[in-house]
């Protein structure tokens, strides 16, 4: 008989195809990126990210309790300060809007892991990952200098009850200054996880909304990667790995699985895909217009980050992932 071997045997019925198959995407997957922002009872939704808000710490906490409660195990904080310098005080100040969240979470749901994304962007006038010389328009952020205010930073968000710290400006030797510096405070514990292969992408426009940390002017070009290497990001991770990281991290994730893929094969180390913004914002566009399945397309854009490699997956989807995963197969 012709063909002896029949493939769709396999794929006659829901419980067959469920039986054999080989990623599965869990609520421990997920890692919830929430915004702090000053003042109480705020709610405010970002245009270019509907169902995504910039929260107050007392909104926050609501919202980390609900997580939990589903199943998400971590978030990850970003904070829009109240004013902003060429200090990035707002980043490293023992009253920052990041450090009082999280502190908040951490008394309200300790169990739950925080995250706090460590970064001058969103601190800066100029919205770049830290010192500019006098009179620079184009962004070339002055690498040593920016590591003492990371440094800083990272101690402050310990300090504050972060359970792990998450450097994301890709400045040389952010790893090492942090890592030496958690673990003269006191603080060796404290896991990192490096944005290590981060690239300069389009697809963080909506974020920059939220965060409020588009650059004034000039690009980010001259720190983060470019879009058309592979093998710099396996330099990266190299680098972050004999430096002290604990996990990586890619970013973006839906145009980089390659490099997922090649990061995952080069380490043992737990890998995180970034789910970014532009990513989200695409898929919720698509759902409002009626063009998508929002449920199905979201949950198979997840899975394939987790077959490409991912351990572990940043999204704003999250939420809505988890009440989605048993209505949606495959």
């Amino acid at each position: 008989m012709f063909p002896i071997n029949r493939p769709r045997r396999l794929r006659a019925s829901v419980g067959l195809r469920r039986m054999i198959q080989e990623t599965v995407l869990t609520p421990n997957d997920l890692i919830y990126p929430l915004f702090a922002v000053p003042g109480n009872a705020i709610a405010k939704e970002v245009k270019s990210m509907p169902g995504v808000y910039q929260l107050s710490v007392d909104k926050i906490v609501e919202e980390a309790k609900e997580v939990y409660d589903m199943g998400i195990p971590a978030i990850i904080l970003f904070g829009i300060p109240e004013d902003k310098d060429n200090e990035a005080t707002g980043a490293w100040h023992d009253c920052g809007i990041v450090q009082k969240a999280t502190t908040a979470v951490k008394e309200a749901v300790p169990d739950l892991i925080v995250m706090n994304d460590t970064c001058l962007c969103e601190y800066t006038p100029h919205g770049h990952c830290g010192y500019l010389e006098v009179g620079d328009l184009v962004g070339r952020v002055l690498n040593d200098p920016t590591l003492e205010l990371l440094k800083k930073t990272a101690v402050s968000q310990a300090k504050a009850g972060a359970d792990i710290i998450a450097p994301s400006g890709m400045m040389d030797g952010f790893v090492k200054v942090i890592r030496e510096a958690l673990d003269e405070n006191g603080f060796s514990h404290i896991p990192i996880m490096s944005y290590a292969a981060k690239y300069a992408s389009a697809y963080y426009g909506p974020f920059r909304d939220a965060a409020e940390s588009a650059p004034s002017y000039g690009d980010r070009r001259t720190y983060q990667m470019n879009p058309a290497n592979s093998l710099e990001a396996l330099k990266e991770i190299e680098l972050d790995i004999a430096e002290g990281a604990d996990m990586l991290m890619v970013k973006p994730a839906l145009s980089y699985m390659d490099i997922i893929w090649r990061v995952k094969e080069a380490t043992n180390l737990p890998v995180a895909a970034y789910n970014v913004s532009g990513e989200y914002s695409m898929v919720k566009a698509a759902a409002l217009n009626g063009w998508i399945n929002e449920k199905k397309v979201t949950i198979e854009t997840l899975m394939s980050f987790k077959r490409a490699g991912a351990d572990l997956i940043l999204t704003y989807h999250a939420k809505d992932a988890v009440r989605w995963l048993n209505e949606v197969s495959f």
